[in-house]
Parts: structure tokens; C-alpha cells; sequence
């Protein structure tokens, strides 16, 4: 019996170090119900491409009855990890827990095509790191404001590149000099008697090409009575990192950030980005090998909320002003599926007079953003915003408004493909202009702007 044991472990997929465990994908007890919230499987009616047929491909590995092929490793690849078969699940299958475990032992095991890898390295080494992300847009920048890009496109020439490319400089947002030398101040002091001090995560992508969420998220704070700490030395989370499968490197992120906020004495950690809450509040589960982190990484991971979640639970001081508009709300994936975070968002809209809130229709569905979801699987990923940009026109919106900027990135480049100029805006851009008092006309016309 040991001979044969030996013999298994050899021919599985998987390695001993942190594989996906038995004990999870055991209880998913293949009733379907996750089928129709699965956007690949809505796309294409593929069994191995639904959470109960990547479900059924891990069990496979681990017990050595697949092989590491490219099909085999595709139907992982083509998974957007929007978990909203976990808000499907009856049997509380941990999905998201199942899917990082098996990218990472895929990102180990399996080898990848060199044009892929090269595609993969540089986002890798690219995004995670603000001033380098920084440094890479100036060019984009010069690009933009020279009119280049219009010509370019007028032209014809990027129908020559290679599909991933097309897709990065079609999603590529305008790049403003504001935002590329923005820099926060590491203290805003609350308005009035504080009631909390909260520390705010800044982001990797998001401190760059979102500055202004960033200022918006800290004005809002600072108004509501917060004072707001914004730690210089702060990093990524690792969300795009451990979401890949890139487990060492999204470690060293989340030991860094645990580090760097347990200097700053915050009772709150703010989050406005819902990929990045979705990780850090993962923090404990990541880290609970290690003897030096583990609970350490419990008690960061307890301070974690997303923004919304803040301004629901303090009584609104600030006076709202009045702005007119019907909006379209999308619920991001790792805000309503991973964080279970669905009804705060319309709370805290809902202070706002004279706003309507619209309900979009599918709004389970993922918009095809999902970390760098589309600059691996841009084809599927287009698919998925031009559906949910259909889906947001269908209300006939003044705005649309999500919040998570690969959400905003996402949408934007849908309806543009629609022609369709909506504006698209952070639901704390909105907050922070009825705080402001910005006439409803200007906030509209901003958004365009992305």
C-alpha cells in the first residue's frame, strides 16, 4: 500500500507544498447551481471551463489521473476568479481557495510558451511597482497628449500587432500629467473631532493612474471625521500576484504591507480598490505557514474594510449636496463575491439627495476585468465588458459607477467600443463631488475624460 501511495504522489500534477486540498474541493457536490453565474461557462457551455469542472480537473491532478497539458492548463487560465460561484454555492465550496493553490502550483510546474512568458514577466515586473509603472507611462503619456495616438489609430497600423498588444493600448487609460506627479501627503487630519484613525492603501496601479480616487477616498475620510494616514513606504498587496499564482513574490508583498501599517498605529486599514481588499483580508489564510506571520497577519487582516463598508458604518457629518442623476451601479466581483460586500455601497449612495441608483441587469456577472484577466484573455475579456457595457446601457444612465478601477478601466473600454460616451466613475469620486458641492454637469464631464 505504501509502494502504491508513493507511486500516486509521483504521477500527480501537483507537489506537496500547499496543493489544492481534499477537504475543499470534496465538498462540492457538483449540483450545478454555479453554472449560470460561471461567465466562461455562459460563454461558451464548456463542463471543464465551470466551477465544478475546474473543481473536477484539480481532483484529477491530485490524484495523478491527468496530464500537464496545455488543455489542461488553459481551462485555469480562462478562469477570471470573479468567485461568484462561491455566492452560487450551497455547500460553501472554497473557490478562491481551491483556484490560487492551483495557479500556483500550474506557475510551477507547467511551461509556458516563451512569447507568453516574456507577456506574463513583464506585467509582473511592471505593475506591482508604482514608480516604475510611473516611469513606463511617460512615454504613454507623450503618446496621448501628442496626438500620436489618434494618427496611429486612424491609420491602421495596430491592427499589425499582436492581439495582447492591441488589447493593452485599447484599454489604456488617458493619462493626465496631474495624476503622473501626484503624491499624497503621509497625514490628513480629520474635519472636526476625530473618530477614527485610518490608514489608506494607495495601491500599485491604482497610485498611478487613479491618483484621483486615491485624493477623493482621503477628502471623503477627512470630511466624515477620519483622520487618514497614508504610509510613504507602502507596496502592492500581492493581489495581482498570488491571483496568478505567483505565491513567493505576493508573500513578500503582504509581509511588507503587514510591516508598514503596523508602524503607522491605524485602527482601520481603508481599501478602495476590491481586488486588493479581497487579498488583504486574506492576509491570515496566506501567511499561516509562517510562524513569524501568522498571527500577525490575523490581526492585519481583522483592520481590513473596503471603503464603502467605513462610510456605512459612521453616521453621515458631512452635508451632501444634491446631484441629480441617474446612475448604474456594477457591483465588482471581488467586492460582492469575494468580500460578500453588496449592500453597503447602495447605502452609502443612497445619502446622496436626488441621486437614483439603477440596477443593472446580470449584475453577478464579471465584466471581464479580473486583474490582468484582460491583457492575458483579451478575446474573452471583450466579450464580457461589451455584455456588461450592453448591460449598464440597458438603464440609461448619466453615469456608470463601480468600485474598483479595473472595473472603471474595463467598462469604459466597452462602451467606447459601443460608442457610447457615459462617463465612468469611482463610487467615491461620487461621494467626494456631493461632499464638494460639484455641480452634477462637471462630475459628468470628468468622467468622460477616462
Amino acid at each position: 500500500m505504501a509502494h502504491a501511495d508513493t507511486a500516486n504522489r509521483a504521477a500527480a500534477i501537483f507537489d506537496d507544498h500547499n496543493p489544492p486540498a481534499a477537504e475543499l474541493y470534496n465538498k462540492c457536490v457538483h449540483c450545478g447551481f454555479c453554472l449560470p453565474t460561471c461567465p466562461t461557462y455562459a460563454l461558451w457551455g464548456e463542463e471543464m471551463d465551470s466551477p465544478r469542472g475546474r473543481i473536477y480537473l484539480m481532483k484529477l491532478g491530485a490524484e495523478g489521473k491527468a496530464r500537464l497539458t496545455d488543455t489542461y492548463v488553459q481551462h485555469f487560465d480562462q478562469c477570471l476568479g470573479c468567485m461568484a460561484c462561491m455566492t452560487a454555492c450551497p455547500s460553501g465550496v472554497r473557490y478562491d481557495r481551491l483556484i490560487e493553490a492551483t495557479r500556483a502550483q500550474l506557475q510551477r510546474q507547467y511551461r509556458r510558451s516563451p512569447g507568453e512568458l516574456i507577456h506574463r514577466q513583464w506585467i509582473f515586473n511592471l505593475f506591482p511597482y508604482p514608480e516604475r509603472l510611473r516611469a513606463a507611462l511617460w512615454p504613454a503619456w507623450a503618446y496621448q497628449a501628442s496626438g500620436l495616438r489618434a494618427l496611429v489609430r486612424g491609420s491602421g497600423v495596430l491592427k499589425l500587432l499582436p492581439r495582447k498588444l492591441r488589447s493593452m493600448e485599447a484599454l489604456l487609460p488617458a493619462i493626465t500629467l496631474r495624476e503622473l506627479r501626484a503624491n499624497m501627503p503621509e497625514r490628513i487630519p480629520a474635519q472636526g473631532p476625530v473618530r477614527k484613525r485610518v490608514g489608506l492603501l494607495t495601491g500599485c496601479v491604482q497610485r498611478v493612474l487613479f491618483s484621483g480616487v486615491n485624493a477623493a477616498t482621503a477628502r471623503v475620510l477627512a470630511a466624515e471625521g477620519c483622520e487618514v494616514i497614508i504610509p510613504r513606504e507602502q507596496g502592492c498587496c500581492g493581489a495581482l500576484t498570488v491571483h496568478a499564482g505567483l505565491e513567493e513574490q505576493a508573500l513578500g508583498f503582504a509581509r511588507n504591507l503587514i510591516g508598514v501599517f503596523e508602524r503607522a498605529g491605524v485602527d482601520t486599514i481603508v481599501i478602495n480598490a476590491a481586488g486588493c481588499g479581497s487579498t488583504m483580508k486574506e492576509y491570515g489564510y496566506l501567511l499561516r505557514n509562517d510562524p513569524q506571520y501568522a498571527e500577525r497577519a490575523k490581526a492585519f487582516a481583522a483592520k481590513c474594510k473596503d471603503i464603502s463598508e467605513v462610510l456605512a458604518e459612521l453616521e453621515p457629518r458631512a452635508v451632501r449636496h444634491p446631484l441629480p442623476l441617474r446612475i448604474a451601479y456594477h457591483d465588482s466581483c471581488h467586492l460582492q463575491h469575494a468580500q460578500g460586500i453588496r449592500t453597503q455601497p447602495r447605502q452609502v449612495l443612497k445619502t446622496i439627495p436626488q441621486l437614483e441608483l439603477l440596477e443593472i441587469p446580470d449584475a453577478a456577472i464579471c465584466c471581464g476585468s479580473a486583474g490582468i484577466y484582460n491583457l492575458v484573455q483579451p478575446d474573452t475579456a471583450a466579450q464580457l465588458g461589451d455584455m456588461k457595457a450592453k448591460n449598464c446601457l440597458s438603464t440609461s444612465p448619466d453615469l456608470v459607477v463601480s468600485a474598483n478601477p479595473g472595473c472603471l478601466v474595463q467598462i469604459s473600454s466597452g462602451l467606447k467600443r459601443a460608442d457610447k460616451r457615459v462617463p465612468v466613475l469611482h463610487m467615491i469620486e461620487l461621494m467626494d463631488a456631493a461632499i464638494q458641492g460639484t455641480p452634477a454637469a462637471e462630475l459628468q464631464a470628468n468622467g468622460r475624460k477616462r
